[in-house]
């Protein structure tokens, strides 16, 4: 039974080496077909990474406020919904506490927040100057400067009235400008221990901001119906602005990979079905000398088709080195980043590639044991 085997092997092999020049051909589209089908499946995976974080620089997708009329939202029930969610969803997470302060008489909005993580929520903010990095700064928007005249560096006295109602005066130094050219260029920003110390009344904001990667396997709207769940306090809100954009831009990519990995593998069906079908054309003699002496059509029908699936297993192979080649050209080209192989993936694309092959060769096949020995002995 071994000897059989390695006798039909040794067939095969010798076959596809004698018709190396056209079996090179099928072999460069099943190559060419497994490299589009790796790559674009490996795209298809992190494409929703890769532009989530893009979109992410359009500022915060979803808001959380309190869940009661008019209450404020809890600093430490905000700090909870950081281990309600997925790990690598959440990017940022800031606070913001609004208050009413003056300067010079004039009435400003002051926002208290924390530097760092609105840094990672709003990457669209333009800062002249330097982000806050001690207390006693504070940033202001660009529309705050023109009415002010106040300099990078300068000093800026705020003044109002605490919790208590006792009224409060603190200077800060200005240490950057912010521009976005929306309404956030009105606004006095503060850190919120700044904040706290002025109006003495510590751990709570008005709402939150949170920058959450989209994709995957929970979509935003099942995560925020999970930290509602967990957090009976506090209302997740989504930008639908944002959200929906995003979803849409994502479910066009993903169909328009689907679609373009189906046309390839199409085209790699009629390109191995065509070589095939002259390799047959070649080998009618052959077919008809085997078939004479006794061969069965399954034999004939069992030698093609392990020619094709063999050759779909060593373009798969091959196209899977290519395609993630080309999985990271594009991916650095487009996006700027690297991705990761998703080697689970190797196994599939030769899996679909020895199928496409071996499906390609089913008409050549059914032409192979159609062969009359009697009419091609005799040269017809």
């Amino acid at each position: 039974m071994a000897g059989n085997r390695s006798f039909a092997l040794r067939m095969v092999l010798f076959s596809l080496i004698r018709r190396r020049s056209r079996l090179l051909v099928a072999l460069t589209g099943v190559t060419i077909g497994a490299t589009v089908l790796l790559g674009l499946i490996t795209l298809c995976y992190d494409i929703p990474r890769q532009l989530g974080r893009e979109f992410r620089s359009y500022g915060a997708n979803m808001v959380f406020v309190d869940a009661g009329v008019g209450g404020r939202l809890d600093l430490a029930a905000l700090g909870r919904v950081r281990e309600t969610l997925p790990p690598g969803r959440l990017l940022g997470l800031a606070p913001l506490r609004y208050e009413a302060v003056r300067n010079n008489m004039l009435p400003y909005t002051a926002v208290g927040t924390d530097f760092s993580e609105i840094q990672k929520t709003s990457p669209y903010w333009q800062v002249e100057g330097v982000w806050p990095e001690a207390p006693g700064q504070l940033l202001i928007g660009a529309d705050v400067r023109r009415a002010t005249r106040l300099e990078n560096g300068q000093r800026m006295t705020l003044s109002g009235r605490n919790s208590n109602q006792e009224r409060y005066e603190k200077d800060f130094v200005v240490s950057g400008t912010v521009t976005t050219g929306g309404v956030e260029d009105g606004f006095v920003y503060l850190s919120l221990a700044d904040m706290e110390t002025m109006t003495r009344e510590a751990g709570v904001a008005d709402l939150a901001e949170a920058s959450l990667t989209g994709g995957g396997d929970v979509s935003l709207e099942a995560l925020a119906a999970q930290i509602k769940e967990a957090n009976p306090g506090i209302e997740p809100r989504l930008v639908t602005r944002v959200t929906r954009s995003e979803e849409t831009v994502l479910s066009k990519l993903t169909w328009l990979v689907y679609l373009v990995t189906l046309v390839v593998l199409s085209l790699t069906m009629i390109c191995v079905t065509t070589t095939m079908m002259t390799v047959v054309m070649e080998r009618r003699k052959e077919i008809g000398l085997k078939k004479a002496l006794g061969a069965e059509n399954k034999v004939v029908a069992r030698e093609f088709l392990a020619e094709g699936l063999m050759l779909g297993v060593l373009g798969g192979l091959v196209g899977c080195f290519t395609g993630f080649v080309f999985a990271r050209v594009v991916s650095s080209s487009v996006f700027g980043r690297g991705l990761s192989p998703e080697f689970h993936l190797i196994p599939v694309t030769v899996a679909v590639s020895a199928v496409v092959t071996v499906l390609a060769s089913l008409w050549p096949v059914r032409r192979a044991v159609d062969v009359e020995p009697a009419h091609v002995l005799r040269g017809e």
